[in-house]
């Protein structure tokens, strides 16, 4: 008999022992208790309690934690009620205090995010509160954070979810963005329609401009063909008057070599004036020493022609 007994003893005293021996998860903490009182908080790591006497009064978790609290009912300075749906992000900084401070954190930490969240937004009116939310989480995390310090929560950050105003507030602010859209759409089409304007003026202009560069450049090149013909005109008579010139300046160079007198070189020079002239002038100045001549060789042509 004495054996059995002896055996479930040592089995019983070896699970005490074992349920005594703990060992602490990273990022958590357990806060003890012995006999009832504060006795300390184990840390990451192998505990040991004494039997009987200690007690693990919390497990508290030390990572970021997040709160999602249910829409609350607020009310805005021009008396319109709006439900906001927030979010709170903490973090257990102090075993102790968490564990002893208040008697349920999170309904605390809902309550107070409630009643700050109606203090923050009976100051402000609605167009305030939908374009001020940084604002009103700032002012948020520095309320909470404040109260829960006693309680050894720290309040991270405080974020506005959703802004859920009336039903009817809501149908006119869909109406105004509405409009709002189609009022920009407007601008941008009839901006888009100026802008093709201006290029199709733009365009336009640089036609006119291109063809009145292409007349002139035209005009200019006519100008010049007829400049150039009138100058290939005037060489070619010149030229041919000169080579005139010279077969009558040859043929008088040949009749002096050949003996001619003088009376019959001033005849020939009297045949190249009435060449030169050619009709074309009504009156020729001639040297006064070939003016008898000219009588002489008239009077010659009229006796022949009877």
């Amino acid at each position: 008999m004495i054996g059995p007994i002896l055996i479930a003893l040592v089995i019983i005293v070896l699970l005490i022992v074992v349920s005594c021996l703990k060992v602490v998860p990273q990022a958590q903490a357990y806060v003890i208790e012995r006999l009832g009182a504060y006795q300390g908080t184990w840390s990451v790591g192998f505990h040991v309690k004494v039997p009987f006497l200690d007690k693990i009064a919390r497990k508290v978790n030390l990572k970021e934690q997040v709160a999602d609290f249910p829409p609350q009912p607020v009310i805005t300075k021009d008396n319109v009620t709006m439900r906001i749906d927030t979010v709170i992000y903490y973090q257990i900084t102090d075993p102790k205090l968490f564990t002893y401070g208040v008697e349920n954190p999170m309904m605390a930490i809902e309550n107070l995010t409630a009643t700050t969240l109606r203090n923050i937004i009976g100051e402000m009116e609605l167009d305030q509160t939908l374009t001020s939310r940084e604002i009103v989480n700032a002012k948020m995390r520095a309320a909470l954070d404040e109260a829960t310090d006693p309680w050894g929560i720290k309040i991270n950050r405080v974020e506005l979810k959703n802004i859920i105003p009336p039903a009817e507030i809501q149908n006119a602010m869909e109406k105004q963005m509405k409009a709002e859209r189609e009022r920009r759409e407007a601008e941008t089409k009839a901006k888009g329609e100026k802008n093709a304007s201006i290029l199709v003026a733009e365009g336009e202009k640089e036609s006119a401009i291109l063809r009145a560069e292409a007349e002139k450049q035209s005009a200019i090149l006519r100008a010049e063909a007829a400049k150039e013909k009138m100058i290939r005109e005037a060489e070619g008579e010149a030229e041919a008057i000169l080579k005139v010139q010279q077969a009558h300046a040859d043929g008088i160079r040949m009749l002096k070599e050949a003996g001619a007198d003088e009376a019959v070189l001033k005849i020939k020079s009297l045949e190249a004036f009435e060449k030169v002239a050619d009709g074309k002038a009504t009156t020729i100045l001639l040297p006064a020493e070939l003016q008898g001549i000219a009588s002489v060789a008239a009077t010659l042509k009229e006796a022949v022609k009877k």
